[in-house]
């Protein structure tokens, strides 16, 4: 059995040549409050709440289009021009796309990048990863949430390269929702997101329709916001980076790193002027890496209204929730209680997972701050239901009973090398020919089993879900019994026996469809998938698709331009589902699936 060993031993065997023995050594409790680790890079300090939020402008119609370009974007008043990525001209993210249910959107996309803003952390040794990608870098472009045929969907390996296009058609025949838009270029995800690729897409009906006098009495036009949030590092020169720690050299992938400074809409801690009343803000977790637990500064109440794929029957009254990378949640928060000139801010407290913790990160505390005006602002009221009543959609049906059950497994096998060397789903890594088959028109429960100490959030593509519940597993109890076999040997044996307690339903503000979940540490997270058919669908999502790859990586010459150089190979079918931990999606920790007939 290969054992796994923790974050320090690892650090203590292989990283002696980069930092020194004597570095290494020095435990977590030698950085008290305030001081600043050693093992880390640090973002240079500024003053938060001195740049506006910026509004996403918006972007309606039937017939869109979508370029990827390279480009400066200016983080924060007291930071230089720092090289990013945006979509449509924007110098970082891209447009919010609003969109009518049941109508197709024809997109075009466009590949317009040069260097990349983190060509230095390019990683050629990652599947699929061409030197020639700092310089021109491939990407794909994926509506997360969308059902979609699976040649529109953004397959990582359906790259387009600069200079090249695209056409999608989103058939949006598909609850309203909250989906969003992102790169999703293979082995090179982490770094075109985090670099600015990014978006959101709000799917409306002729209940929520975004406009004022909605039939659900929801806060509309000014009073509705978007917000993507996202943490993140920058060097001394105020330049983004995505490398947490010298102890991984420039070049090489990472496990995945907590920021130290948070964005939101593309500026580090921004304040939000607002009035006195109820406002919709609808949350993305954007990041690469961190789950957070959000809540505001006074511990005020907010409600939770919907999530991933549309509104929950009724209003949920919280005062935190914890988001995953990929989750969507949708919030209304009342300002009518606080007094003209008052401010709160959004928080989070989640900590560091214990690998990050070692070497002295923490928790990444706000993103940004509400400054309350003397003036009114929406005054209709929470809704306290949402579904099932005149002029309201039909209720959330309830979780179907499965035909099948499936068991997968997340777990990081490690070597003696820095960073680890993989992250793996059932074991596998992404070329391996044992992928999920799940036949159209099955119910099936899916048991994600857990055996890291950290949570992943684990996200399917094209269908949507609902959560069962979360069980506690005795991992070691279960690793001894069932020895994990050296990565590329399949491995997901059955959790039975092993459970520590009984199943923990899901949050009252997960109870609606999903289409990603928080796979907590040492659990078995059960969710109930129905896979549609191709009659449902209006497609076959089995259907194959050409796939493209330069001509470096298909035997050839790499001539620096893919404009001329990419190569027609064999066909792509089916979908991926993954880790949404942007870091690990790279390495390893995506797999193929198909549903077939």
């Amino acid at each position: 059995m290969e054992h796994p060993i923790d974050r320090r031993r690892l650090l203590r065997a292989a990283g002696a040549g980069l930092l020194g023995a004597a570095l290494l050594e020095i435990p977590v409790s030698a950085f008290p409050p305030g001081v600043r680790s050693p093992l880390l890079f640090h973002s240079p300090q500024v003053e938060p709440f001195v740049d506006e939020l910026p509004r996403l402008p918006v972007l309606r119609g039937t017939r869109l289009d979508l370029i990827a370009s390279t480009t400066t974007h200016r983080f924060h008043r007291d930071l230089p021009e720092s090289a990013a990525l945006g979509y449509n001209g924007l110098s970082y993210l891209g447009p919010t796309i609003e969109h009518p249910v049941g109508t197709a959107l024809r997109l075009r996309f466009e590949n317009r990048l040069t260097t990349h803003p983190l060509a230095d952390d390019v990683d050629t040794s990652l599947h699929g990863v061409a030197a020639s990608f700092r310089t021109a870098a491939p990407s794909s472009l994926h509506l997360h949430g969308g059902v979609t045929p699976p040649d529109s969907d953004g397959h990582p390996e359906q790259l387009v390269y600069p200079g090249g296009g695209i056409d999608h058609e989103f058939p949006l025949a598909q609850d309203a929702g909250h989906l969003w838009y992102h790169d999703h270029a293979m082995g090179i995800t982490r770094l075109n997101v985090y670099a600015g690729l990014a978006g959101m897409l709000l799917l409306r009906d002729e209940f929520d329709t975004g406009e004022p006098g909605n039939p659900l009495g929801l806060p509309a036009g000014e009073f509705e916001i978007p917000l993507v949030l996202q943490e993140k590092l920058f060097t001394a020169a105020g330049q983004q980076s995505v490398r947490s720690t010298p102890i991984v050299p420039a070049g090489g992938w990472e496990g995945g790193a907590v920021g130290d400074i948070g964005l939101v809409n593309g500026k580090i801690w921004p304040y939000l002027p607002v009035a006195r009343g109820l406002y919709r803000f609808r949350v993305l977790n954007a990041a690469s890496f961190s789950v957070w637990n959000l809540f505001f500064g006074n511990r005020m109440r907010f409600w939770v209204i919907g999530g991933d794929h549309g509104l929950l029957d009724a209003a949920v009254a919280v005062r935190e929730l914890r988001l995953s990378p990929g989750e969507r949640v949708d919030v209304l928060v009342d300002f009518a209680e606080l007094a003209p000139g008052e401010t709160v801010e959004l928080c989070n407290d989640e900590a560091p997972v214990s690998q990050a913790a070692i070497l002295g990160e923490v928790a990444m505390p706000r993103f940004c701050q509400f400054r309350v005006q003397d003036r009114p602002g929406w005054s209709g009221g929470v809704p306290q239901r949402l579904r099932g009543g005149a002029f309201q959609p039909p209720m959330v049906p309830p979780i179907e009973t499965p035909t099948v059950i499936r068991d997968v497994t997340v777990s990081q096998p490690y070597e003696l090398r820095v960073p680890p060397a993989i992250m793996s789903l059932n074991n596998l890594t992404f070329t391996s020919p044992e992928i999920e088959m799940p036949r159209q028109g099955t119910v099936e429960q899916w048991n994600i089993i857990n055996i890291t100490p950290d949570p992943h959030p684990i996200h399917l593509h094209l269908v949507t879900f609902r959560i069962l519940g979360r069980t506690p597993l005795r991992t070691l109890d279960y690793q001894s019994a069932h020895p994990q076999p050296p990565i590329g040997t399949r491995w997901a044996p059955l959790a039975d026996g092993f459970l520590a307690g009984p199943m923990q339903p899901p949050q009252p503000w997960e109870a609606g469809r999903k289409d990603i979940v928080r796979v907590d540490g040492g659990t078995v997270t059960s969710i109930i998938v129905r896979f549609p058919t191709a009659a449902e669908l209006g497609f076959d999502p089995d259907a194959t698709f050409p796939r493209r790859v330069p001509t470096e990586l298909a035997g050839g010459h790499d001539h620096g331009d893919h404009r001329h150089s990419d190569h027609a190979t064999s066909a792509l079918q089916g979908y991926v589902w993954h880790c949404h931990l942007l870091d690990h999606e790279d390495h390893d920790m995506m797999l193929r699936y198909r549903i077939v007939p």
